[in-house]
């Protein structure tokens, strides 16, 4: 399936992630194999939109300094991993879609998310320290 972003534009923000060793998950079999592992999984919806850019992504990069992490960390790019995307979203039915987002997994099952109206208009800072209260509980 085409992407609706040229990437030109979108592989400087995946690697923003990828760079930082989160895993690019492009295909819903990506999704399904992280998330059938056992233990704690962070997945990054990510997007092109201003909100991710100047605070999901950094928010991100900052959570993932602390001193307890997921198992696992994995991104799908929303517009660009469309079917990854949807997988990601089979698995958190009852949230509204919405991008960017980031949703903690613990065994398979979404205990912890933020969702795009977590995220606009908030620091990085305030995001990374609700991100890493979550880790402390769930990871």
């Amino acid at each position: 399936m085409m992407s609706m972003y040229s990437p030109e534009i979108t592989e400087p923000m995946k690697k923003e992630l990828t760079s930082l060793g989160v895993i690019d998950l492009k295909t819903p079999e990506d999704v399904d194999k992280i998330l059938k592992l056992r233990g704690s999984t962070l997945i990054i919806i990510n997007s092109v939109c201003g909100c991710a850019a100047g605070n999901a992504r950094p928010a991100v990069k900052l959570a993932l300094l602390h001193h307890k992490l997921p198992s696992k960390v994995g991104t799908v790019f929303a517009g660009v991993d469309k079917e990854a995307t949807s997988r990601v979203r089979e698995y958190i039915k009852n949230y509204q879609p919405s991008s960017p987002s980031i949703v903690l997994f613990k065994d398979n099952n979404p205990v912890f998310m933020l969702q795009r109206s977590d995220i606009e208009g908030r620091k990085p800072e305030d995001i990374a320290m609700d991100l890493t209260n979550a880790f402390d509980r769930f990871a």
